[in-house]
Formats: C-alpha cells, sequence, structure tokens
C-alpha cells in the first residue's frame, strides 16, 4: 500500500512542477513580445494627391427641397476641362441617386464630345462646360420614387475613343450630398 501511495504521490509532483515550468515560459515570452503599436506597420507620410486638371466647380440642384409632380429635378453641373484637352475626347457627366435602403435609385448620364471653347484672358483660365441633368422622380423601375432623404453623386470623367470602344482618361473628383424628395 505505501507504494502504491509513493506512485501516486511521484505522478502528482512531475505534472505540478511540469505546470509551474510552463506558466514561466509562458509569462516569459509575454514579457519578451514586444507592444502591438511597434509590430503595427507605420503609415508612410506622403504628399496629399494633387487635385486633377478635371474638375466639378459648380454643381446646383434646383428645385430644393424636390416635390414630385412639379416638373423635373435639375442638376447644372459646371465642370472645368484641362487647358489641353483634345476635342477627339468625350464629356461624361453621371449622376447616382439613391433610397437610403438602396432600394430606389437612378443612374443619369450625359455625354458629349470635347468641343473646342475659347478661354477668357487668354491661357490663365481653363475652359469651363455646363451640364445640365435631369431627374423625372422615377427610379430604376420607372416607378414614382417615394418620399424622403436620397443621396445622389455627381461624377465627370474624361473618355477617349479605343479599339474595344470609350476609355476612361481623366477623371474628376466627385461631389456627393443629400436631397429631400416630398
Amino acid at each position: 500500500m505505501k507504494v502504491g501511495v509513493l506512485l501516486l504521490t511521484r505522478s502528482h509532483q512531475p505534472r505540478s512542477q511540469g505546470l509551474t515550468l510552463g506558466l514561466l515560459c509562458l509569462s516569459a515570452l509575454l514579457v519578451g513580445l514586444p507592444p502591438t503599436e511597434s509590430v503595427a506597420k507605420e503609415k508612410s507620410s506622403r504628399a496629399p494627391r494633387p487635385e486633377p486638371e478635371l474638375k466639378i466647380v459648380d454643381l446646383t440642384i434646383t428645385p430644393m427641397p424636390y416635390t414630385q409632380g412639379d416638373g423635373p429635378l435639375q442638376f447644372s453641373v459646371t465642370v472645368q476641362l484641362p487647358r489641353d484637352v483634345d476635342r477627339a475626347m468625350i464629356l461624361e457627366v453621371t449622376s447616382l441617386i439613391s433610397s437610403p435602403s438602396k432600394t430606389s435609385l437612378r443612374f443619369l448620364t450625359h455625354r458629349q464630345p470635347v468641343q473646342s471653347v475659347s478661354t477668357k484672358n487668354g491661357d490663365h483660365e481653363r475652359p469651363k462646360v455646363l451640364v445640365e441633368l435631369l431627374w423625372d422622380g422615377q427610379d430604376h423601375r420607372k416607378q414614382v420614387a417615394g418620399a424622403g432623404t436620397y443621396a445622389y453623386e455627381v461624377r465627370t470623367k474624361l473618355l477617349a475613343n479605343g479599339d474595344k470602344g470609350p476609355r476612361t482618361m481623366m477623371v474628376a473628383w466627385p461631389k456627393r450630398g443629400m436631397l429631400e424628395v416630398n
């Protein structure tokens, strides 16, 4: 009987020593690890992106707030073109109007060839083009959009004719906002 007790005692001793040794190793490992801030990749300090030559300089939406049945909602977009623009390029202005749930949306688009526009004061001022987009108050299923707050995003880009159709050559920063539909 003493032999059995002795074996039982010996089997618990290495186990408790192993547990203690394992905990000591784990704590030493945790103390030796560098903090997560130093492991994380630092963000490089880059200069801000330069503003593109093509840009939306003015956006007017009328009437605000928009009431169904009072005619279309008009987006008047003034686009400033680059100084040296090829007349073979196409100017595209688009607008996406969407409800907060994204169940009702409408995509408006207008493409036109770039016209040769005379600049005022020689080369000091870049040419500008006015484009108008009209929304009839209907969604993508041709149903009248319900009352509520809608988000809009207006984008513009210059396209060049390529072998496989128009290719994007330059993009302006988009204009975003909210509009109220009654």
